[in-house]
């Protein structure tokens, strides 16, 4: 049986993850996904679990709402996606990630099945998720079963490989610019991907109201038969919200889409454990009960690092704003992106005060530092090329002064890199 570097080193290399190598991973139906779950004896059917889509904050909102369940004394499985440090982030059980030992015996018996398939990165652990999770693996030190499972959506919705579950409520936190060459170039091409995980009969809850795209949840709810629930009016702003560990005043609307979900929950008896103590000690301690990594995380003091995953113009927007009140006699930016991502929209959105350090992350796709810089220079953004983010970030530390402020984004991998 092959070690856990060498397992992972099968996994990235040999099945395509679409994070690393971008279009080429891309599957574009679930037929790879049902054959697997048929072959693993369908341990999708009668997962309990909530299934959270958007262009951005699922993964802050599936994290508070692990936390919540567990906090209600439930046994939670979390499926999130990409993972930052370790590949058994994506698939965790009361904040413990599946053991490196289980992801190495898995795989091994079930190599063969699963390159006869065919099956990309993201398909293959969405089963190794499911099998996980329903305790079905018949192997030695099994994790699971779990009662409940928060399920994150991988990219769009309808043929996202998580889309075979039927969940206890479909979340939908907002739309955005993002992926578009898969999803669609508009708002309702977009809002139509990932309205496509709204199930006969499933309520939905969307966090956020659009005039673009309330039209198109409200066609796909008629049509499955369910009922819509916007969170931004059931919470609208001014409603007195519990405080929460993932600081920054853009989660407000993240909470006030767990808020609402919880709210559909109250109906079913299987949650009536979940009292007002568990949100709020769930929403308090969501780092420490999920592990949650790289959402406005303070990395270091004098000088303050920062370090945050968002990546496209919906997501930046909040965290910029974020960064403008910090307390700060410099700003620094350690700045990468990947190359198959539209940089114009979101370099301007960037600060023209503040110094930067771009850098490549060290990926098939990442964007080379010296082309970023060229195109960062025509919004007036201006700053040294590194090879590396390792490099670009340590000039950056050295050139600080103890009040400066160091932001570090632009992309889920420089954090990763940083972290």
């Amino acid at each position: 049986m092959k070690t856990y570097s060498e397992t992972l080193e099968w996994l990235f290399a040999q099945l395509p993850m679409f994070q690393r190598v971008g279009a080429v991973a891309y599957k574009s139906d679930l037929s790879n996904t049902h054959a697997l779950c048929a072959y693993l004896q369908h341990p999708e059917r009668g997962l309990r679990c909530l299934h959270i889509a958007g262009t951005n904050g699922k993964g802050s909102t599936s994290h508070m709402l692990a936390s919540i369940l567990q906090e209600a004394g439930y046994n939670v499985g979390l499926y999130t996606s990409p993972h930052l440090v370790d590949f058994r982030e994506r698939i965790r059980i009361n904040r413990q990630p599946i053991s490196e030992e289980w992801v190495c015996a898995w795989v091994d018996r079930h190599q063969q099945a699963l390159e006869s398939m065919g099956l990309s990165f993201f398909e293959m652990t969405v089963g190794m998720a499911f099998h996980a999770f329903r305790g079905q693996s018949g192997l030695p030190d099994a994790p699971g079963p779990i009662d409940v499972a928060v399920v994150e959506v991988g990219m769009g919705g309808r043929l996202d490989s998580t889309n075979v579950v039927v969940p206890d409520v479909s979340v939908i936190t907002n739309i955005g610019f993002d992926h578009m060459q898969f999803l669609g170039d508009t708002l309702v091409k977009i809002a139509g991907e990932k309205a496509g995980i709204i199930k006969p009969g499933i309520p939905v809850v969307v966090g956020e109201r659009h005039p673009e795209t309330v039209p198109v949840f409200l066609a796909r709810a008629a049509e499955a038969r369910s009922e819509v629930f916007w969170a931004e009016s059931e919470f609208p702003e001014g409603f007195p919200l519990p405080e929460c560990g993932l600081k920054g005043p853009y989660q407000a609307k993240n909470i006030r889409t767990v808020l609402s979900v919880l709210k559909r929950l109250e109906s079913l008896p299987f949650y009536r454990r979940i009292d007002l103590g568990s949100i709020e000690r769930g929403l308090l301690n969501v780092v420490e009960n999920t592990g949650l990594l790289g959402r406005w995380q303070v990395l270091g003091e004098r000088p303050r690092m920062i370090a945050d995953t968002a990546h496209n113009e919906h997501g930046l927007r909040p965290v910029l704003a974020q960064l403008e009140r910090e307390p700060q006699r410099a700003l620094r930016i350690v700045w990468g992106m990947v190359a198959d991502k539209d940089s114009s929209g979101i370099l301007s959105l960037l600060p023209g005060t503040a110094v930067y350090y771009f850098c490549r992350p060290n990926l098939p796709r990442g964007k080379n530092a010296d082309e970023l810089q060229a195109e960062a220079a025509q919004y007036g953004l201006s700053g040294q090329a590194f090879p590396s983010v390792r490099s670009a970030l340590a000039q950056a530390q050295s050139d600080a002064h103890p009040d400066d402020l160091i932001y570090i984004g632009g992309s889920t991998f420089v954090v990763a890199e940083v972290l």
